[in-house]
């Protein structure tokens, strides 16, 4: 059954604003759906069992349109994307053409067959590491991602301890919080005092920062939401929290989103919903081997029901929330 909220357009509307993209700033690429866990909470619907993974050429036309634009952060992500074949090359490419590296990583792939040098990886050509740790407790942890990966995230962190990671500036760990049900993420300010607290203690682990994200009414939540009998409850709680100064924020206007066969998106929630951004001209899918960095600015946003995930309470975005409690 479908909640019958207003479209996110009509909120739009309703404050006279329009969604718009800027200029590119972020690149962020999503080089495969293969992942060694399956969370309750993913709106990818990663797992084992997923095939989709980028292959060369596609990649290749990424570093294409890296080299010849202004953007100055790229975003490796999936799935697991420490799984796709091409990922340690694609590392090495981005960093020799001097762009920041970002890798959002689910940590217990760290402890795979064969991945056991990734740390030392990551710490060579200064990657910023965004890792889901959806909580500090095991119970919590377990219960979202999967039993015993409380304990092999706790280990992943070791090795990303013993690399640097948390203790030199240069090497910036982050961890992501994302609720465990049908409700917001806490301010990040307080939550993040409470990891910092009990990891060091109970665990012995530093890190730099906590970011929260907001769970997407997609794929595999969505369909817990409706098995759970949850999905009516948690539109209208994102609907009843929506929060207009998030609007300038959101990161759909300035990054770019690739899928696995090369498809733009405005963000990784488009496409996971198939919502590709189009040629103006021609109404066609636009893909990262035809366009550049200035070709897209203007281009009217896709918008659905999820964009209220967004857009509820302090706002939520690949790099966490996006006002503080004041609303700035």
């Amino acid at each position: 059954m479908q909640c019958a909220l207003p479209s996110f357009d009509e909120m739009l509307t309703k404050y006279s604003a329009r969604l718009l993209r800027a200029r590119t700033e972020v690149l962020q690429i999503n080089v495969t759906k293969t992942c060694n866990q399956e969370c309750s909470h993913c709106y990818v619907d990663a797992g084992p069992y997923r095939t989709e993974t980028m292959d060369l050429n596609t990649l290749s036309a990424c570093l294409k349109f890296l080299r010849s634009s202004n953007v100055g952060r790229v975003e490796i992500t999936g799935g697991a994307p420490e799984l796709n074949p091409h990922f340690e090359e694609l590392i090495k490419s981005i960093f020799s053409i001097k762009k920041k590296i970002v890798v959002r990583s689910n940590l217990t792939v760290l402890l795979e067959p064969g991945k056991a040098h990734l740390p030392d990886l990551y710490r060579r050509y200064k990657v910023e590491l965004y890792c889901s740790l959806p909580c500090y407790t095991k119970e919590n942890v377990d219960k979202q991602r999967g039993e015993g990966v409380f304990e092999k995230s706790i280990r992943a962190l070791h090795l990303l301890n013993d690399a640097g990671y948390g203790k030199d500036p240069s090497l910036v760990l982050n961890l992501v919080y994302n609720p465990g049900g049908a409700f917001l993420p806490p301010p990040t300010q307080e939550l993040e005092a409470d990891y910092r607290e009990v990891l060091r203690r109970e665990h012995g682990i530093v890190l730099d920062h906590v970011i929260t994200l907001t769970n997407m009414p997609i794929n595999r939540f969505d369909r817990w939401l409706r098995t759970e009998g949850l999905y009516e409850h948690y539109m209208s709680l994102l609907y009843e929290n929506f929060n207009p100064a998030t609007l300038q924020g959101l990161m759909c206007k300035y990054y770019l989103n690739v899928g696995w066969d090369g498809r733009l998106y405005d963000c990784d929630f488009n496409q996971m919903l198939g919502l590709e951004i189009h040629d103006p001209q021609t109404g066609k899918p636009l893909t990262i081997d035809s366009v550049d960095d200035k070709s897209l600015e203007g281009i009217k946003i896709r918008t659905g029901a999820h964009c209220y995930g967004c857009t509820a309470g302090r706002g939520s975005s690949c790099r966490g929330e996006i006002v503080n409690k004041k609303g700035t």
